[in-house]
């Protein structure tokens, strides 16, 4: 469990999704899974965690707005040419990524052989007003 993203949530070994309808499963279910156990699921620090096979961890959060915010652990950083692949976007020069709605299907199709596990968090700090 990390200081900064309790309480943790089961975590689930990860399915790869093959699909885009696997991807649009996935998203729905991940949103009626935090919906029950977040009581705003719109709030800036409830999202998911994908641990990653090979070492670290990506956090990843929705906006209201869309947006899609990544915020890639040092020990992930070898992911980011991979980010970059799947969804078009530039790596930042800080460790949150930002990316539009739309990329969040290509994101979740070419992860899926980097993804270990996955966990629902409560609390993480983006630090979406300091780092992007």
């Amino acid at each position: 469990m990390h200081s900064d993203d309790a309480p943790d949530h089961d975590e689930r070994p990860w399915i790869v999704l093959t699909t885009t309808y696997d991807v649009e499963a996935w998203i729905d279910q991940f949103n009626r899974n935090l919906q029950r156990l977040a009581p705003n699921a719109n709030a800036a620090g409830y999202g998911i965690c994908f641990r990653l096979s090979h070492g670290g961890e990506i956090f990843l959060h929705t906006t209201t707005e869309g947006v899609v915010l990544l915020d890639v652990t040092d020990e992930a950083a070898w992911v980011a040419p991979v980010l970059t692949a799947a969804t078009g976007v530039a790596p930042p020069p800080a460790q949150i990524w930002q990316l539009p709605a739309d990329t969040l299907t290509q994101l979740l199709v070419g992860l899926p052989g980097l993804i270990a596990t996955t966990r629902i968090v409560l609390q993480h700090d983006y630090r979406i007003k300091k780092r992007y």
